[in-house]
């Protein structure tokens, strides 16, 4: 706990440009944020293998000294044990809340765009497919395209969203955003004037959508449906990313010029 941070921690996820996807994104997004946030400096480094590389085999995992750490959670836990935290200053009731909401995000938004990226007929064929199999010759791409997308059925029917439409995956992903509005209101953060690692777990997602293109813009007009939330989205990009150098921001891809994911 006593070790300063160190000048070359490193995050990790895949290609930029041509391999990674909406939600590893917005996962890498969210944990870059929070760093932002904390004050901590890490450089962002893009590996063709960073899935492969990492402890629990999800994006994107911190490289600290000897430690390698993966995943928003785990990664907020290991700030706090070397002294940095976001939400020390909320009561235990806020606290509760804070993870409910937490948790909300991560069972709507996250699996949604797990959802359209593997489960989505068109989705899969003229963007999944492609990006994810990318950095691998023929026939290995497609295997590892095929593998990926039958862990995500298989984790898809075990919660019971095999057999929603993308309407109703739509609609869930609506509800979690009038539900994140509600709470937001008309406050800087969802706690009042200070972030919290709520605020980057969002921050990492709405962005995200808002900012990647698809084959429709179906999953991004339902978060500009909720004024509150992209001047939310804005408000943390100018705080904490505008004025980086372009390589260490995930935001390179200015919200003015939509990044492709094709």
């Amino acid at each position: 706990a006593a070790e300063p941070w160190p000048e070359n921690a490193a995050l990790y996820q895949q290609l930029k440009e041509e391999q990674i996807l909406l939600s590893d994104n917005a996962s890498s997004l969210a944990v870059q944020a929070f760093l932002q946030m904390c004050n901590l400096p890490i450089r962002v480094i893009c590996r063709a293998n960073a899935e492969y590389m990492s402890p629990s085999g999800k994006v994107p995992f911190i490289h600290v000294g000897n430690q390698v750490v993966s995943e928003l959670g785990p990664i907020v836990q290991f700030v706090k044990a070397k002294g940095h935290s976001l939400s020390d200053g909320l009561d235990e009731v806020q606290k509760a809340e804070m993870k409910a909401y937490m948790e909300l995000v991560n069972n709507m938004l996250l699996t949604a765009e797990l959802y359209l990226q593997w489960c989505d007929d068109v989705t899969v064929e003229e963007i999944t497919h492609p990006r994810y199999g990318s950095p691998y010759p023929w026939p290995l791409n497609r295997i590892l395209s095929y593998q990926k997308q039958w862990e995500v059925k298989r984790k898809m029917k075990a919660i019971g969203w095999a057999g929603k439409t993308l309407e109703q995956v739509l609609e869930d992903v609506d509800q979690c955003c009038h539900a994140l509005s509600q709470r937001l209101g008309t406050q800087p953060y969802f706690f009042n004037k200070q972030p919290t690692e709520l605020d980057a777990l969002v921050f990492g997602h709405l962005f995200t959508i808002l900012t990647t293109q698809l084959i429709t813009d179906e999953l991004s007009e339902k978060v500009k449906n909720y004024s509150n939330l992209t001047a939310f989205c804005r408000r943390i990009e100018q705080q904490y990313f505008e004025g980086q150098e372009k390589d260490s921001s995930a935001l390179a891809a200015r919200s003015a010029k939509r990044s492709s994911m094709r």
